[in-house]
């Protein structure tokens, strides 16, 4: 069986249907083609409006990428809505998303992107940016069948393991 993923796109004007939701179909066509089922949504920037759909989320998916929200603007909220709702943060998925982030670009550094446990539920949050999202996708692409498969509890290591 497919595990399951949310692509959740947090933007006041692909809510609004004033904006077309770019990174939120190149997210969910590459989940696609790494074989998620992959469900969509669009919320605005607010804060009740995240943490209700990550809350929902995190029941019926294994996989939750938020998509926008995680720049400096006052708007942005996607951080700050998480940390609150997170059973616990994993540094290394920002740290990896601008490390190769600044591999394209030294604004990579501006981005507040994270990855974080929430039940048995791994959330990522990613910029709004087409190409922002698509390469912090790319950066943790190889960590998410381990990542996921130990937070179903496989917890056996192997000696090439690290963690």
């Amino acid at each position: 069986m497919s595990p399951s993923a949310l692509v959740l796109t947090v933007s006041d004007g692909a809510s609004a249907g004033t904006r077309e939701d770019e990174s939120g179909a190149t997210l969910a066509d590459r989940l696609s083609e790494l074989g998620f089922a992959v469900d969509r949504q669009v919320v605005a920037d607010e804060m009740e409006e995240i943490a209700r759909a990550v809350m929902d989320g995190a029941d019926d998916h294994a996989l939750i990428v938020a998509t926008g929200g995680t720049g400096l603007g006052p708007r942005d909220r996607t951080p700050q809505t998480l940390h609150a709702l997170l059973d616990y943060e994993i540094a290394g998925f920002g740290e990896l998303m601008r490390a190769y982030g600044r591999t394209k670009t030294p604004m990579a550094d501006l981005s507040r992107s994270l990855g974080g446990v929430l039940g048995s539920t791994l959330v990522l949050a990613v910029p709004g940016s087409r190409s922002g999202a698509s390469e912090s996708l790319t950066a943790i692409e190889p960590l998410l069948d381990h990542a996921l498969e130990t937070l179903r509890g496989h917890t056996q290591h192997t000696d090439s393991d690290d963690g």
